[in-house]
């Protein structure tokens, strides 16, 4: 007969406890811990009566073999930036995201479009519902087989039947193993079905892809310890306002953290965007006062962005302070040196700064365009839509110079832009043609640069 054990988890943290408390020790939140009744039976991994029996010896470092890293392409290009090339053989990637936002759309997509047997198992919609939707982003393959399964056994079971190559789960919350009695989930449950599917992947060579849903603090649902566990974290972020959704790498074994990907949603699924600046941009028949563009980089992508600001009188007696897309207490310390250092009078005004195409960027090289654009705001002056600006605020008000500065400059160029303000300070290696370079050292001298 199976020992049943009956622990305490803490549902928004995933912390064990020998017993229930109204307040949990780690993570101090109220009334976050549920009891979970736990069996444990004599099979609960994956095919643990075959497993290896073959025993681990330490080796000495110069004696380990390296083995290439084989990768499966996903036929997304901007999914494989952010993977570094590939589904590794025998890795787990999680992918998280808010509801709606489109996390099951971009795997069906990669399902359908990898030319591996693909296993798509959902235990959140009918076999119905999927097709409705691969007819919607009008792609269909007959290597990708979909189950509707929430039982991990008898998903193991169809695996071993139909040995795939990679396998897609959707989402992780949803499913629930014979090993313990708990219901799907709960913190026990998540924990050991992702230990069964890392056990499959490790043993198998097959590349895991999970789904996870977030909590209301943005946050992977579940045990911290489950991003610990797998090999790539990846969150897809996104805007229900707007139509653009950017995913990103918290956390690749095999690759670089760095790297951005950037979709556009569609009737027909999810667009990839290789020019992310087009969509950051917007389109205006004349030039306007507030606006300035700034050159940042994700990762190893240089990006142009837009800068929006707009300085008003202050109608209460305390100035309003609003951003969107840029960190508050940032522009505080930027009107702050405008105000010390240039003589500007803005502590009386109200001062609205948004980052078009709903992102958020915390690259200190967009200062100098912030600047530009409060003080084209506040002289309601037009800034000439083919400069653009990388450089950042010190407190002393002078321009600090930026990293890989040579890549921002092509890509400005690239874009067509004729005029780059820029650090003197920079240390760039060629002199670019087709492009004037403006540097600058001090903030008072940004006014007499741009409005002389």
């Amino acid at each position: 007969m199976a020992k049943v054990k009956s622990t305490f988890f803490c549902q928004h943290c995933g912390a064990q406890h020998a017993k229930w408390m109204g307040q949990c020790s780690t993570c101090n939140e109220w009334n976050t811990i549920a009891e979970e009744v736990v069996s444990k039976e004599s099979v609960r991994d994956w095919k643990q009566s075959n497993r290896i029996k073959s025993i681990s010896k330490p080796l000495k470092i110069k004696e380990i073999q390296l083995n290439a890293e084989e990768r499966i392409p996903t036929k997304n290009k901007e999914l494989d930036a952010v993977l570094g090339g590939g589904l590794v053989k025998g890795s787990v990637t999680l992918l998280g995201g808010e509801p709606g936002i489109g996390k099951s759309t971009l795997l069906l997509q990669v399902a359908l479009a990898i030319t591996h047997k693909v296993l798509y198992v959902s235990g959140e919609e009918s076999q119905s519902q999927i097709k409705m939707r691969a007819e919607r982003i009008q792609s269909q393959q007959s290597s990708c087989l979909i189950l509707t399964e929430t039982n991990t056994q008898q998903i193991f079971k169809n695996i071993e039947q139909l040995s795939p190559e990679v396998l897609v789960i959707d989402s992780i919350q949803t499913l629930h193993t014979n090993s313990i009695e708990a219901s799907s989930g709960s913190i026990s449950q998540i924990r050991e079905t992702t230990a069964e599917l890392i056990a499959f992947a490790k043993e198998t060579e097959t590349p895991v892809v999970l789904i996870g849903h977030i909590n209301k603090e943005g946050q992977i649902a579940g045990p911290k310890i489950l991003e610990h566990m797998v090999d790539v974290v990846l969150q897809f972020e996104g805007d229900r306002n707007h139509t653009y959704r950017i995913l990103r790498s918290q956390k690749n074994r095999f690759g670089s953290t760095a790297e951005l990907g950037i979709y556009e949603m569609l009737s027909t699924g999810l667009r990839e965007v290789s020019n992310p600046s087009e969509i950051l941009i917007s389109k205006k028949d004349t030039d306007l006062s507030g606006t300035a563009i700034a050159s940042t980089l994700e990762g190893f992508r240089p990006l142009m962005i837009e800068i929006q600001a707009l300085v008003s009188t202050a109608v209460y007696a305390t100035p309003q302070r609003t951003t969107t897309g840029y960190s508050l207490k940032r522009l505080h310390m930027v009107l702050a040196v405008l105000e010390k250092r240039a003589g500007f009078k803005l502590a009386t005004k109200d001062v609205f700064l948004n980052i078009t195409g709903g992102i958020s960027i915390d690259d200190p090289a967009i200062d100098l365009a912030v600047v530009a654009s409060i003080l084209s705001s506040n002289q309601d002056l037009a800034i000439s839509p083919s400069v653009c600006f990388a450089a950042e605020i010190g407190l002393a008000g002078e321009i600090r110079p930026v990293s890989k500065i040579d890549q921002r400059i092509l890509e400005a160029k690239k874009l067509g832009y004729k005029t780059f303000v820029t650090s003197k300070y920079n240390k760039i290696t060629f002199e670019e043609k087709g492009i004037k370079l403006i540097r600058v050292g001090k903030v008072e001298e940004v006014f007499a640069t741009l409005f002389a």
